[in-house]
């Protein structure tokens, strides 16, 4: 799980998927196996045509094939897998096409509501297809007419795998091989994003009707202990609140409702950022509005002097202390606003709720906009 996350700033860079890993491994495997070559760095073609160099850590020879391993780099996103080997074992078979296998390290699907079906490899569609067209290009130079086995493993990958959703996705035994662009950009996090996606379909398709999203490791265990919910239940939404406002919007809008509340869960500090009606609650997107707080904390009885130390305030946790010492219900009111805001997405069906909480992860605010025109 994520920690709740803070408010520095610094520059950033770009990495690259497990995807654009898998794939260099496989160009690296089949140069070996058709060319007899061990390259140091490999190229590869991402899905929107950009070539990018990736370095091959080790090559090792095996039945009908080779082994290859690379490290991933993501830059400066917060990746679990950030520095992990990830690795191919590529056999040539009599099967034309490609084959897909877990080895080591990536899980496998157990449940449904995922892009894969039970059984398969948690390798995701992208990465797939840029890995066949690679091997198939070499198929073709070589004119080569038999196929390929691809075992893609992580090391480690099962332990890893626990500091991610895929337990409670139904990934059962590492990662998964993950990317649409094949390049991590951070702080866009589309990889978490997507798990953000799977866990509310995952939940759907399994008959949850409540689900929680929590924005770190805090609210999380405070809506979870309050609530007593299941894991499947539960959504590491971290920053990224449009993603399951969005997502929930498109999936019960469009398909047959599933879900009847949904409680949002966060520190006071994110709260009140999507009580201004920001979708993305970090820091370097959205900033904590001590006037807005103060302007706030005026319609509930605040004193021109207590609006001043508000918006002279160190951070909002100190605007919300003041507000309280005036026995004033800021984060309630708070809540209110994010519940106002959260419902122009969230369909009537669905009973809303919000629930803001302090840094000891006690609860110090809440609303909630009960479901209308619920479904038979």
């Amino acid at each position: 799980m994520w920690p709740e996350s803070g408010e520095d700033n610094a520059p950033l860079r770009t990495g690259l998927t497990t995807g654009s890993c898998a794939t260099a491994c496989c160009v690296a495997a089949a140069q070996y196996v058709f060319a007899q070559r061990q390259d140091e760095t490999v190229s590869i073609v991402l899905p929107k045509g950009k070539s990018v160099d990736l370095v091959i850590e080790s090559y090792q020879v095996i039945a009908n094939g080779v082994r290859t391993s690379t490290i991933k780099d993501a830059g400066d996103d917060p990746d679990v897998t950030h520095g992990a080997r990830i690795f191919v074992e590529l056999t040539l078979c009599a099967d034309p096409g490609v084959h897909f296998y877990a080895a080591d390290g990536v899980g496998t699907v157990t449940r449904t509501g995922l892009v894969l079906a039970v059984g398969e490899p948690a390798i995701n569609p992208v990465p797939r297809q840029m890995m066949t067209e690679h091997l198939l290009g070499f198929a073709e130079t070589y004119q080569y007419q038999g196929g390929f086995k691809v075992a893609v493993g992580i090391e480690n990958g099962a332990a890893i795998a626990l500091k991610t959703m895929n337990p409670r996705l139904g990934i059962q035994g590492g990662l998964s091989i993950l990317g649409t662009t094949g390049i991590v950009r951070p702080f866009s996090c589309a990889a978490y994003i997507a798990s953000i996606h799977q866990g509310i379909d995952v939940a759907r398709a399994n008959s949850l009707t409540h689900l929680a999203a929590t924005t770190g490791n805090a609210s999380e265990t405070a809506i979870k202990q309050y609530y007593g919910l299941d894991d499947m239940a539960l959504l590491e939404m971290g920053d990224f609140v449009g993603a399951v406002l969005k997502h929930l919007r498109k999936v019960e809008n469009s398909q047959q409702p599933q879900l009847t509340k949904l409680s949002l869960c966060g520190g006071f500090g994110k709260i009140s950022k999507l009580a201004q009606q920001h979708m993305d609650l970090n820091s370097r997107v959205s900033s904590i509005d001590l006037p807005a707080l103060a302007a706030l904390a005026a319609t509930l009885g605040a004193s021109e002097e207590l609006q001043e130390r508000m918006r002279r305030a160190n951070t909002s946790v100190e605007a919300l202390s003041f507000a309280q010492q005036e026995k004033l219900p800021l984060a309630d009111a708070v809540c209110a606003q994010a519940v106002d805001f959260a419902r122009r997405y969230i369909p009537q069906h669905i009973a809303l709720e919000v629930w803001a909480i302090d840094r000891k992860g006690q609860f110090v605010g809440f609303a909630k906009d009960d479901a209308k025109d619920k479904p038979e």
